[in-house]
């Protein structure tokens, strides 16, 4: 463990290395709460999940969807098997080809049903796959680009396979839905059967000379009871089924994982577009109002101090000692602006001599430890610049905005991953949303599949964590 101190030491130390959960950065879902408290629980919140799981609005959504999924799977079914059985029996003619593109084109209908219905009763999130491209105008063009669609064909088998999954779902869920509330219910409506039915309660076994009935105060608990447990399971029974639902509406319903991929793609490459048009404007600016403009003033004084040499060699001599003030400075905002496209340091060096420079120019003491693993292999030049960056803007937020009077930055490799975290005891408040400094490094990180998670309560202290891959893909 490296280990450099800037100011004094700070009493912070990242005691975790190796495996990292985001839960060692609070609980992000409670961000606002100081120290990740949780809310307090109202009504049936304060409830065992097991006892109110009957009783709560997903339950029943999800019940709603088991008992939809099956008249609708039966329509799907026979709208699936009709037209590809007609559409292959007439592929010797021509009529087959758009009788199967008609079938393929129903799918993704009764697709898009799906994704709304799991939606809705499921909270399940899923895209929308990618559409069709024909390649030219008309009919036939259309047609060939559903017949080659992917898409298309999952969604068909979506509507093969799904048919008999309803069917056993519905079955498993309404047996175990009225199985329950029957036998919950059965001291309420037990006087049905000595009343009306001419026997003295449910029958439990038995033919017509030795039967055994439920109907001593006993045995009708011990029945209400009994259904009282089917009561309580069947939410979860229920939601396993509906586990099955999600991975078929998932992996069969929404966009593939290569147009998944080329989307995110897309997106990272406009961010570092962006992020390259930004950083040239910026470098331009800099040498325009900074070591350009020095320059052009040192020509000038050059220029009169050559004109004053023969006639006040004294004068000339000050104006020589002036411009070569102004060559320093120049120089100075030079390597400055080279240090900001890329540090020689963390070239020549590594990451660990290039934090603890960029530490060294904190207005607030530092403290940097980079595990010993990062400092046996360095990771790739992009991710290194990368990382070299985050840190480098983050404490310069320390600097700016966080009225902190100590700050740690740690280091560590996590597998393939390289983990950063910068801590403060500052006023805290900070957040990645909007249009922040901090939402553009999140989009940088993300543009290398990367993560930024920031955990800062009203009251302090921040604490920033960053993940980037140890090797860009």
């Amino acid at each position: 463990m490296a280990t450099h101190q800037y100011g004094y030491r700070s009493e912070h130390r990242s005691e975790r290395r190796g495996e990292y959960s985001y839960d060692d950065i609070g609980d992000i879902g409670d961000i606002g709460h100081p120290g990740g408290a949780p809310r307090p629980r109202r009504g049936l919140g304060r409830l065992p999940a097991g006892l109110r799981a009957p009783i709560e609005g997903r339950a029943w959504r999800e019940l709603g969807y088991v008992l939809l999924s099956f008249p609708l799977s039966i329509v799907f079914f026979v709208w699936t098997v009709t037209m590809v059985s007609l559409g292959a029996g007439l592929l010797v003619t021509f009529i087959g080809v758009p009788v199967l593109a008609a079938a393929l084109a129903g799918a993704r209908g009764f697709g898009a049903l799906e994704r709304v219905r799991a939606r809705g009763l499921l909270g399940l999130e899923v895209g929308t796959p990618e559409p069709l491209r024909p390649r030219g105008g008309g009919p036939f063009a259309w047609m060939g680009a559903m017949l080659k669609s992917g898409v298309s064909w999952r969604h068909l088998l979506y509507g093969v396979l799904h048919f008999p999954w309803a069917t056993f779902a519905f079955s498993v869920a309404v047996a175990f839905w009225t199985t329950g509330w029957t036998l919950f219910t059965y001291p309420l409506w037990q006087w049905v059967f000595p009343m009306y039915a001419g026997q003295a309660g449910l029958q439990l076994y038995g033919d017509d000379q030795h039967s055994v009935y439920l109907n001593n105060p006993f045995e009708i608990g011990l029945t209400s009871l009994v259904g009282l447990l089917f009561v309580l399971a069947t939410p979860w029974v229920v939601r396993a089924l509906t586990t099955v639902d999600r991975l078929m509406v998932a992996g069969l319903l929404g966009p593939s994982r290569l147009a998944s991929r080329v989307v995110e793609l897309e997106s990272d490459r406009g961010v570092v577009v962006d992020t390259a048009a930004a950083d040239l404007r910026r470098i331009e600016r800099d040498l325009h109002d900074g070591a350009q403009a020095r320059l052009v003033n040192l020509a000038m004084d050059l220029g009169l101090a050559k004109e004053k040499l023969t006639e006040d060699p004294a004068e000339a001599a000050r104006m020589v000692g002036e411009a070569h003030g102004e060559v320093k400075t120049a120089l100075q905002e030079l390597r400055d602006l080279a240090r900001g496209i890329h540090p020689a340091v963390l070239t020549d060096r590594g990451l660990d001599a290039a934090l603890s420079s960029v530490a060294s120019r904190c207005t607030v003491p530092v403290t940097v430890e980079v595990d010993s693993s990062v400092l046996t292999e360095r990771p790739a030049p992009a991710i290194e610049g990368i990382a070299y960056f985050t840190v480098s803007e983050l404490l310069q937020n320390v600097s700016k905005h966080s009225r902190a009077t100590r700050a740690t930055v740690d280091v560590w490799r996590t597998r393939d991953r390289l983990m950063l975290q910068v801590h403060d005891n500052g006023v805290g408040g900070a957040s990645a949303d909007g249009g922040s400094g901090l939402a553009g490094l999140a989009e940088r990180l993300d543009a290398v599949d990367g993560i930024l998670l920031v955990d800062s309560p009203p009251a302090g202290p921040t604490r920033v964590t960053a993940e980037l891959p140890w090797r860009r893909a």
